[in-house]
């Protein structure tokens, strides 16, 4: 079995702090956002998506630059406030199986995070929706994921915090839990999380190991 992680919110508490971001660098441009605006709307998506949407729906052009100056300004926040989420260590450590990431952000932004969380070692490798022509909720990098890792979709099990990500999971046939911990996971997440898709549902990954035997099993 191949296990798929999702990065940000999964493994890498870093939601909350990049919608902040987002939001003050977009209302900055004259684009106002609220940070729990990008919450709501675009947690999960790629870059590119977002700024697409944005785009059109506010008829306006953001700026060349303005992926450099989410990216700097986010990179420098996260040096300092980023955390990875508690206990993942440790329950990665407990699944005896191989494991990858499947992330909508750009892979120096994985690859970023995962050092300075010090996970960088617990995968094989990782992926970006950079790689692939339509991110979450589609089921391209997924689907991506596992042939270059060398599994068939119903020997995968991904792990996903966003409604994007578990629509994505279930699109490529896969298993997925959702993770309901993060710190940008308000009332009613798991909820949420359930309704997309999720066959189980955590808000601790101390509970990551019993899910996985448990989706094993069903």
């Amino acid at each position: 079995m191949l296990l798929i992680f999702d990065c940000d919110g999964v493994l890498v508490d870093s939601e909350a702090l990049a919608c902040a971001v987002d939001a003050e660098v977009l209302t900055a441009l004259g684009v106002p956002f609220t940070a729990d605006e990008i919450a709501a709307r675009f947690i999960g998506v790629s870059q590119k998506d977002m700024i697409a949407r944005i785009e059109a729906e506010r008829a306006c052009t953001l700026p060349a630059d303005f992926p450099d100056r989410l990216n700097r300004t986010l990179y420098a926040r996260m040096e300092t406030e980023l955390r990875p989420i508690a206990g993942i260590r440790e329950a990665i450590a407990a699944l005896p199986f191989r494991r990858c990431v499947a992330s909508s952000s750009l892979p120096e932004r994985i690859a970023f995070s995962l050092r300075l969380t010090g996970l960088a070692d617990l995968f094989e490798d990782i992926f970006s929706a950079s790689e692939v022509a339509h991110g979450k909720p589609a089921p391209d990098l997924f689907l991506h994921a596992a042939a270059q890792m060398g599994f068939a979709p119903s020997a995968c099990l991904v792990v996903e915090d966003s409604l994007a990500g578990i629509a994505a999971a279930r699109a490529a046939g896969m298993a997925v839990i959702g993770f309901a911990g993060g710190g940008h996971c308000g009332p009613g997440h798991a909820d949420r999380l359930r309704a997309a898709g999720a066959q189980y549902v955590i808000d601790a990954m101390a509970n990551l190991p019993e899910a996985v035997s448990r989706l094993r099993a069903a």
